[in-house]
């Protein structure tokens, strides 16, 4: 992340070491290691949310392309079965004839 080195790290021990003293170093490093840890607990904690968040949003743009998809689908079945929209089936033999052939028949 910072791209720190060995010889960048053993600088910053010898300057912490000169200005804060050998009395009161273990101490600052222990306050700076909690003030690291919570540092990066709540970057974690934020990187967590927002990719959270990114997954829910992906997941309501899903459903909601599901939806648009489910209603065109419908419309399109609704409108090809509109009731004007057909004509009305032909008989394959004239009912006229048939009730003539059956007459016939019988006497």
């Amino acid at each position: 992340m910072f791209d720190i080195g060995f010889a960048e790290l053993l600088l910053i021990a010898v300057v912490a070491l000169l200005v804060i003293g050998p009395e009161r170093l273990p101490g600052a490093i222990k306050t700076a290691s909690v003030w690291l840890g919570r540092l990066k607990r709540s970057y974690n904690d934020i990187k967590r949310e927002v990719e959270l968040e990114l997954h829910n949003n992906e997941v309501m743009e899903n459903l909601k392309r599901a939806q648009s998809e489910i209603e065109d689908t419908i419309n399109v079945d609704l409108n090809a079965s509109a009731p004007g929209d057909t004509k009305p089936a032909q008989p394959s033999v004239d009912p006229k004839q048939t009730a003539q052939r059956n007459t016939q028949a019988d006497s």
